[in-house]
């Protein structure tokens, strides 16, 4: 053989290998990638207020993209739909993490479907970032949660409309879905109520199912509560599109919000978008309001309005959670230089940002949001004015105070504690 052979032969197994190089990696190009598991709703009656959230976490998966992704890496997005059936978010949560093999997931609203995914994503050590307000009494090692605890919606709404500023109310309808999270927020607003002096004789609480529509005779008997000569509110947990159905019975039955104030822990601006006629005068608590002004919030619904192509505008406090856990998320990973689990959720304590409600929100070791508080009240074009809101973030209480067992208990997933609920550091000896 000669040597020009032997070069042609170098020559053309160089050339076959690039190709073969080439191809293995077109063939990985889809392994390379960060896959991002979306767990919402997508039909069923909470799609009302989930659908959008998937939506948030494609707008925030797509800027991310325009960075460069992550670790050098693009983000993917893994979408399922649970279809608002708590079995089958089990279900799509062991097929995102066993199957898909997703780095993390974004997820859930009730706390109905969240307990159904939490053992799972304690079992196969998943990470879940949970969006919604929720009734505290948990802190999970797999699950942050960058929605409201009870301490930062639901004790300082009523402690408002306690106030003079807020009507110097004294009657109370606990009204709710008939699920986990408005019987626990319900207990824990009872035995605040009392603590407070209130009389269990002011005190009413009424359960429906989800997706409710007949509620001519409830709201009769809310009148009726209310009408004992003393000022009266209504704390609602209604959840889905069942508060369509409720506002539209409080408007034909002509309930004053002057006189009967409703205070809604799970409707805000998206649950209002079809609505035929707005609840003005109504309140909400939330941790963030769309007409919030910040320069912060300026950007984060231009971010929205261009995603969506100037065909939505409209952003609410879940939407804003979504963003402060996937941001938080992402300079996790940035900082721990990698996705993997256990060196994310460390990275986790301590990330903050400055939010688009202008403050800064800082994630705490018991998985927990500080995060300001603030009440607004529905006016005649479907959005709300802040009325009210906290100086400064208010840190999250896993465990409420006000049930005797929970107020021993703390949740802190670093040393000594390292636990979510521990009576004594689990290495008290150490």
């Amino acid at each position: 053989m000669t040597s020009a052979s032997i070069s042609r032969g170098i020559v053309l197994g160089l050339l076959a290998l690039q190709f073969l190089l080439a191809f293995v990696r077109a063939a990985g190009a889809g392994e390379d990638t960060i896959k991002i598991g979306i767990l919402h709703s997508l039909s069923g009656t909470m799609a009302i207020s989930e659908a959008v959230l998937k939506d948030t976490v494609l707008m925030l998966i797509a800027d991310q993209n325009t960075k460069g992704g992550l670790l050098g890496r693009k983000l993917e997005p893994v979408v399922v739909d649970p279809a608002s059936d708590w079995d089958v978010f089990a279900e799509k949560a062991r097929q995102l993490l066993a199957t898909e093999k997703v780095a993390v997931v974004f997820g859930c609203w009730t706390s109905a479907s969240r307990k159904s995914v939490l053992p799972v994503f304690e079992e196969l050590n998943g990470l879940l970032f949970y969006p919604v307000q929720y009734e505290g009494e948990e802190s999970s090692r797999n699950i942050f949660y960058t929605g409201a605890a009870p301490n930062q919606q639901a004790i300082p709404a009523v402690r408002y409309l306690m106030s003079k500023e807020g009507g110097e109310v004294r009657r109370w309808v606990l009204l709710g879905t008939d699920y986990v999270y408005p019987r626990t927020t319900n207990r824990i607003l009872n035995a605040y109520l009392t603590a407070q002096g209130v009389s269990q004789d002011d005190i009413t609480t009424i359960y429906t199912p989800f997706g409710y529509s007949e509620w001519r005779d409830i709201v009769a008997k809310i009148k009726a509560f209310g009408s004992a000569g003393k000022k009266t509110a209504v704390i609602s947990t209604i959840n889905g599109d069942a508060n369509t159905y409720f506002y539209r019975e409080l408007a034909d039955q002509q309930v004053d919000a002057n006189a009967i104030p409703v205070m809604a822990f799970s409707v805000g601006e998206r649950e209002l978008l079809d609505a035929v006629i707005f609840p003005v005068g109504h309140l909400a608590a939330w941790n963030y309001f769309h007409t919030i002004k910040s320069p912060e919030n300026e950007a984060f619904v231009k971010m929205w309005a261009d995603f969506t192509e100037q065909r939505d505008k409209i952003t609410n406090d879940p939407m804003e959670a979504t963003f402060i856990g996937f941001r938080m998320w992402a300079q996790a990973v940035a900082q721990a230089g990698t996705t993997e689990v256990n060196a994310v959720r460390q990275a986790m304590y301590g990330q903050r940002i400055k939010a688009p409600s202008g403050f800064e929100v800082v994630m705490n070791t018991n998985h927990h949001l500080s995060k300001p508080v603030m009440i607004g009240k529905i006016n005649s074009a479907g959005s709300f004015d802040v009325i009210w809101q906290s100086i400064n973030p208010v840190r999250a209480d896993a465990w409420s105070r006000y049930i005797p067992d929970s107020a021993k208990r703390t949740a802190d997933w670093t040393f000594p504690w390292v636990c979510g609920g521990c009576i004594e550091p689990r290495f008290k000896d150490w």
